[in-house]
């Protein structure tokens, strides 16, 4: 971490409680995991970011140590709750990286929130609402989980295949490792609320997208098994102004499976649309 421990902070918002880690000292740069990851997904981002900029890992509602979910929400709660940790933090502006559900949130707080947003960074994420196999495959997903009370084989495995690509399958068997011991530690109450919110009820954002302002970097992964490419263009060119990188070799959790090239994509987009004091 460059000398910069990572500080555990308790944070009350409009989806409850959430566990938030805070280390290093200025601008602040906001991360925001996949469904089922926690902040701990960025964790390689902490460690190279935090010498120079504040960073913040979220749990996301219902995940890690935030507080169980018991309901449904909608985008625009994840968006204000976004807003509660900068002001529980006394940070006015922040940069905000996410992937996939963050991804999805980052482009949501941008356009509600251009005031709060420095620049963005949505990774293997998409603007476009579920399509109806998403729906109805996701809902009896999450039933089945609830009912059997954690992610047992083969439902296990098949969430790894939505996440990851044949080529860190074969060359990064840590990356499977990571993400099958973020489910074995999932509350499936929680995650119930949460993939339903997410997937079949995401609302089509392309829109609202457009209404954004602030700098964008739109990042897809060649072989994401969850959002192809052209679904995460198709959000790209619906933002104003926003740059797109497709990054080979890659699938749904880029940050996870590709720290160093992730890394170095954030750096050089911040470096380029720094925040103004």
């Amino acid at each position: 971490m460059g000398g910069a421990a990572l500080h555990d902070r308790y944070i009350q918002s409009c989806l409850g409680g959430l566990h938030v880690r805070v280390a290093g000292q200025g601008p602040a740069i906001l991360f925001w995991p996949s469904l089922l990851m926690t902040g701990s997904m960025w964790a390689d981002q902490a460690r190279y970011f935090a010498d120079r900029y504040t960073v913040i890992l979220v749990d996301p509602p219902g995940h890690g140590d935030s507080q169980s979910l018991h309901r449904m929400f909608r985008f625009e709660d994840c968006a204000h709750s976004i807003e509660q940790i900068l002001d529980s933090l006394g940070i006015e502006r922040a940069h905000v990286v996410g992937n996939s559900w963050g991804g999805m949130i980052g482009g949501t707080f941008a356009a509600l929130y251009p005031h709060r947003a420095g620049a963005s960074v949505l990774m293997n994420a998409t603007a476009s609402p579920a399509s109806t196999r998403q729906k109805v495959e996701f809902r009896l997903l999450t039933e089945i989980v609830r009912i059997l009370g954690r992610f047992r084989e083969p439902f296990a495995t098949r969430a790894v295949k939505a996440f990851v690509g044949p080529t860190i399958l074969r060359e990064r068997p840590h990356v499977e490792q990571a993400i099958r011991a973020e489910l074995g530690d999932l509350n499936v109450d929680s995650v119930y609320w949460a993939v339903n919110s997410v997937v079949p009820a995401r609302p089509d954002q392309r829109e609202l997208f457009g209404r954004i302002t602030t700098p964008v970097l739109v990042v897809a992964g060649r072989e994401d098994p969850t959002f192809p490419v052209a679904e995460t263009e198709l959000m790209a060119d619906a933002i104003p102004g926003a740059e797109f990188v497709i990054m080979e070799n890659t699938g749904h959790l880029a940050a996870l499976e590709r720290p160093d090239e992730v890394n170095a994509l954030i750096d050089d987009f911040l470096k380029r649309h720094a925040l103004e004091d």
